[in-house]
Order: C-alpha cells, then sequence, then structure tokens
C-alpha cells in the first residue's frame, strides 16, 4: 500500500496559562476534538503547552510534576484516529538532574490511537529537547536535562537520537523552539533529522514577542526548510507569562514554510487560531506566498503594550488605574494605552503641581483627560513639601555632643522630596480610594541611569514604557494619535514641551530648561551599554569616538562634536552616565516595578546585573587618559 501524497495538519495557536496545566489540557482535548471532526491528521500544540514556560521554580514540586503528567495521559487517551503532537514536562523519577530533583525533560509528545510514540531508535517515549537557551530570560538547564547530556550519559552520539517520529505513515522531525535556532551550537537538530527522510518538521515553541524577533525567524526557519527541501510547521503560543521582574508577551505568528521560500496560513500576531492546511510529503512542491523579511516597527510595539499590559491587568484582577499625569509625553502615552483597556469611570488622571509646575503641563493634563475623556483631578502638593521641609529644619537630633537643631534638606533632596510624596503619599492613597493601583510611567533611557526617584516616581504596580527608549515614547505617541485612535487624544504641546521633571527653577519648562539627558544621543548611548549584544563599556566608546566611528557604532544620526565641544566633556558625559548606571541605578533598578518586555533586553531578570559599582578596564582607563590630553 502506497504513503499518501499528502497530509492535513493543524496547528493550534493558543493562550498557554502558566502553571495552570488543567485548564491548558481542557483546551487541548476541546482542540482535538475538533481537529478529529476536520479530518485532521495531524494537530500541533505549542512547546509546554500543558505547564506553560516560565513559572519560576514551580518546576521543583513533584505534585506539579505529578499533575503535569496525568494531563498528558489524558491528551493520550483522547488521541484516537489523528497524531495529537503537544509539549509537557517529562519526568524520570528513577533518576535525578544536577540539583539532585526528579529529572525533568522539556518534551514532545506525539500521540495517536492512545499512545505515545518515540522517535526511531530512542528509548523515551518522546522527543527530549536538544538545545537548552541560558541567556537572556532563557534559563531552562536550571531545570531541565538536554538530548545531548541525555545521550553522554548513555554513551551514544546525541546525532543519533535524532530520528524523525513515524507514525499513522507520517515521519515527523520534531524540534522545540530553540533546536531550530542551532547557528551557535554543534549540534544541528534540524539538519540531523532531514538526513533521516523526515517528510517535514515540526518546530512547537514557546517564543516572546521581541521586536524584529519575528524578521529573523522568518529567515532562518526559510532557510532551514529549503536546506532540506520539506516543510517546517511553526506553532507558537500566545499570552503573556513572567519571571518576577520581567513580564513578556507571546504573539504566536503561527505559519506553515515549504521547502521553496514560501509560507502560508501565518496567523495573525496576539490572537489564538487555527492554521489547517494539506501539505505535501516527501518535499513536494511550493505553496503560499514568498517569505517576507520585514522588521517591525512601532505599531507591534503598540500591539505588544496594549495585549501584555491588558492580560497582566486580568491575570490580578486589576479594574482601575491612577495615572499621575504631569503634562509629559510619558505620562501622556500610559495614560492613552490604559484608555484603550478601560472604561472611562475606570481610569483616573491625578495631576500634583508643586509651585515648580507650569501653567503649561498643568493645562496639558488637563487637556488630555478631556480628549481621553476619563476622570481628573488636580492635588497640589506645596503644603505637604513645605511641611515637610519646615519639620527637619526644626528636627531635634540627639547623639555625640548633645543635641543638634535642624536636618536641613539639600535643594536635591527636596526635589527626591516632591516626587516621594507624588508616589508615596498622593498616588498610593489615590489608588486605594479609588479602589486600584497606580502606574509607572519611567521609560527605559531614565531607568537605564536612574534618573528617577527611589520610592517617587519609580514606584507602581507595572513599568509598561520601561523597555521602550525616549525616543521610542514620541514614535509610539504618534501611532497612538495617528492610527490607534480615532481622533488624536495625546495634545500636541505633550511633543513639545521640554522633557523635564519640574522639580526646582533649574527645570522651568517655559524657559526651555529640563532634564540633562540629551534624548536622541543618549538613547543610541545608553542602547549601546544595554541591547547591544557584544555589550559595549567606556572602553568601546572612549576607542570609538578617537577613531571618529562613535556615531556609526551607536547608530547616532547626528554629529557628538556639536554636543560635546571638546574631548574632556565627551569624557565628563559618559562618566557621568556610566557611573550612574553601574552606580545608585542597579539599586533602583532592583527595586524597580516589573518590566514589560519588548527589546531584545529588557531590565529585570533579562538583565542580569549584580551591585558592583561602577568600574572601567585598564584599556578603557588609557584611551580616556589619551583623550582628556587633547
Amino acid at each position: 500500500m502506497s504513503r499518501p501524497l499528502t497530509a492535513r495538519v493543524r496547528l493550534v495557536q493558543m493562550e498557554v496559562l502558566p502553571g495552570r496545566p488543567r485548564e491548558n489540557t481542557v483546551r487541548i482535548l476541546h482542540e482535538i476534538s475538533a481537529a478529529r471532526a476536520a479530518g485532521v491528521e495531524l494537530v500541533a500544540f505549542p512547546e509546554l503547552a500543558v505547564p506553560g514556560y516560565l513559572i519560576g521554580d514551580i518546576w521543583e514540586r513533584p505534585a506539579f510534576l505529578r499533575e503535569c503528567e496525568a494531563c498528558g495521559e489524558r491528551i493520550r487517551e483522547a488521541s484516537q484516529g489523528l497524531v495529537a503532537a503537544f509539549g509537557n514536562v517529562a519526568v524520570d523519577w528513577t533518576r535525578c538532574n544536577e540539583d539532585g530533583r526528579p529529572r525533568k525533560y522539556n518534551a514532545l509528545f506525539f500521540a495517536a490511537d492512545g499512545a505515545f510514540h518515540a522517535p526511531d531508535g530512542v528509548p523515551q517515549p518522546f522527543v527530549v529537547k536538544t538545545l537548552l537557551p541560558n541567556y537572556r530570560e532563557f534559563d531552562e538547564s536550571r531545570h531541565f536535562f538536554d538530548l545531548r547530556k541525555l545521550a553522554l550519559e548513555a554513551g551514544v552520539d546525541a546525532r543519533a537520537w535524532l530520528r524523525p517520529v513515524r507514525v499513522r505513515d507520517l515521519a515527523i522531525g520534531g524540534l522545540l523552539c530553540e533546536d531550530a535556532w542551532d547557528a551557535d551550537y554543534t549540534v544541528t537538530p534540524l539538519a540531523e533529522l532531514a538526513r533521516h527522510d523526515a517528510d517535514f518538521f515540526l518546530n512547537a515553541s514557546c517564543s516572546p514577542f521581541t521586536l524584529n524577533k519575528n524578521h529573523k525567524r522568518n529567515r532562518v526557519f526559510d532557510a532551514q526548510a529549503r536546506a532540506a527541501g520539506r516543510p517546517l510547521l511553526y506553532v507558537n503560543c500566545t499570552g503573556i507569562q513572567d519571571i518576577g521582574k520581567t513580564v513578556y508577551t507571546f504573539d504566536g505568528e503561527s505559519c506553515i514554510y515549504d521547502g521553496s521560500g514560501h509560507q502560508t496560513g501565518e496567523l495573525a500576531p496576539f490572537e489564538d487560531g487555527l492554521v489547517t492546511a494539506d501539505i505535501p510529503l516527501r518535499g513536494g512542491g511550493a505553496f503560499g506566498r514568498d517569505v517576507t523579511l520585514a522588521d517591525d516597527e512601532t505599531p507591534s510595539i503598540s500591539a505588544a503594550l496594549l495585549y501584555g499590559t491588558g492580560r497582566f491587568m486580568q491575570r490580578l484582577g486589576v479594574e482601575r488605574i491612577v495615572v499621575g499625569a504631569s503634562g509629559g509625553i510619558d505620562s501622556a502615552v500610559a495614560a492613552a494605552l490604559y484608555a484603550r483597556l478601560l472604561p472611562p469611570d475606570r481610569l483616573l488622571l491625578l495631576n500634583m503641581p508643586s509651585r515648580f509646575n507650569s501653567r503649561t503641563t498643568i493645562g496639558l493634563a488637563r487637556e488630555l483627560a478631556v480628549n481621553l475623556g476619563c476622570r481628573y483631578a488636580e492635588l497640589p502638593i506645596e503644603n505637604s513639601v513645605s511641611l515637610t521641609r519646615e519639620e527637619f529644619a526644626g528636627l531635634v537630633v540627639q547623639g555625640p555632643g548633645g543635641a543638634h537643631i535642624g536636618l536641613p534638606l539639600s535643594p536635591a533632596a527636596l526635589e527626591n522630596v516632591q516626587a516621594r510624596d507624588r508616589s508615596g503619599r498622593v498616588l498610593a492613597a489615590a489608588a486605594a480610594a479609588f479602589g486600584g493601583v497606580f502606574t509607572c510611567n519611567a521609560n527605559k533611557s531614565e531607568l537605564t541611569v536612574g534618573y528617577t526617584t527611589l520610592y517617587g516616581d519609580l514606584g507602581g504596580w507595572l513599568a509598561n514604557l520601561a523597555d521602550l527608549w525616549k525616543g521610542q515614547v514620541y514614535a509610539l505617541a504618534r501611532h497612538l494619535n495617528d492610527v490607534v485612535y480615532d481622533r488624536p487624544p495625546i495634545p500636541a504641546g505633550c511633543f513639545t514641551v521640554t522633557p523635564s521633571a519640574e522639580l526646582s527653577l533649574a527645570q522651568a519648562v517655559d524657559e526651555g530648561k529640563g532634564d540633562p539627558l540629551i534624548y536622541p544621543y543618549h538613547d543610541c548611548l545608553f542602547r549601546a551599554w544595554v541591547e547591544r549584544w557584544q555589550r559595549a563599556t567606556p572602553e568601546e566608546i572612549y576607542t570609538w569616538y578617537r577613531d571618529g566611528v562613535l556615531e556609526r557604532e551607536i547608530g547616532y544620526a547626528g554629529r557628538v562634536a556639536d554636543l560635546f565641544p571638546t574631548a574632556r566633556a565627551f569624557v565628563a558625559d559618559v562618566e557621568r552616565w556610566w557611573n550612574a548606571y553601574q552606580g545608585l541605578g542597579v539599586a533602583k533598578r532592583i527595586q524597580a516595578p516589573p518590566v514589560l518586555a519588548v527589546s531584545r533586553r529588557a531590565f529585570g531578570f533579562d538583565h542580569r546585573e549584580a551591585q558592583l559599582g561602577p568600574q572601567d578596564t585598564e584599556a578603557g582607563a588609557a584611551v580616556r587618559r589619551e583623550l582628556l590630553k587633547k
């Protein structure tokens, strides 16, 4: 009997609820039943679709592992008349991981006709993930045992166990996420599977949204499918998952690549959906459209922030939001985002002027609230700040040498008193009275160098703008005005007013005074420290400046010489912000609210750092001395 020429497959792009195996299994069982009714031969679900992916150290709970196993058994029993491929944790209770706990695998199960099916010649009845990422937010080797270690333990070359699963006349090359991102590894799972006559490949993923990730994924996966001359099925999940300090959205965008540079069935980002297709086996012909390699832009950031913020609100039961509306661009964008997620009566904008706040910014805050149709109030803080200043001026301090009268607050300390009074007192009380939470409106430029007040404007329940550089905040504001809303909610003045904390006369916006950051330039400089894959330090910055290539290396469109007329001024600026980034800025970031990630390196668990204090290399110090001699 000859084998079929095509197979009807279905990819299920579903929201995976982290740490909720029973709920996820109910969804999987429903989709299996629907696929069977539709004549589907293979129905595929994402990586770790049963337990979820980012669940912290819940992996250390045996009871949780047993429940995941029980859910997997329910799926196995339901696999009558088709193949169901799904991600789950697999446990070998007879062996231990290197931490002494039961051995766990990130596994892809193939269930058909009530049984699990193993790859050719592999002792485990599932596909074991070969490549465990251990960078950025990924920390899989902390919990899972990979195929390479398993093969080494058995005295087998890992490549010998990279074989297709042969079930119901199909030869399926099973892969889990990183197994296809193999450029920097010594083992290339997909190439090995191709050598053993897989009809097609299935990559089950739990891949977070990152700006421009899908550009690279399309390029990499398309090239792999064409090199193998076989279709590649990519199924990814939606939803949000977090690791405490960093919250990630999962965009899905599942699709099928053929072996000729085409793809089909690409699902919309951040939406659940199905891809059903009859794909040719053993190579076959081209189908679908040409693979498009396009960078993500501001619309993708907007979609990720709206989706992630809304899902996080639902998860934590947040139904009311208070935004400290300053009249600046950051709080305006935060308010405009929340206004898309809440009824207008559940959003409160609160302006908290002191004697340093201009009529301009107060008026912009009022105009924003009118445009959004939400609640608005003004609560001046001048009296409470004056009270604090007077109390400390007359404070009796006991100690060596007797009593001393007064512990006066410096002008810089009084700036922080204002910021803390706004957040720690007013916004916190307003949120409690309103029955909700208040927001953190800090952007990534500020967070990088700690240009934000600890226990003040760094407070809040979620920092959903803290992975956006200042320039990206402005771009997002324009997108919200031009595309998301039918009329511009963010006042034009928010785009033109000088960015300023308005905490002293030196920050008077009506006089063009404001933040010490030169945002277009410092965005690029700080990005080189934080997001550049080979991350820069002062050594590289000074060297690039000396060699006349700084602008090119950091992507700055202007001329650094126009900002800093001398090398001494340039060095002083680098030192100021590097010391802040590596100094108190670290402590502030550790105590900051969770950050909603969109970039290739977000603060939190994605940007792991220790409180070591500022430092530079000996070579960097040498270049610095060379520059200062000029």
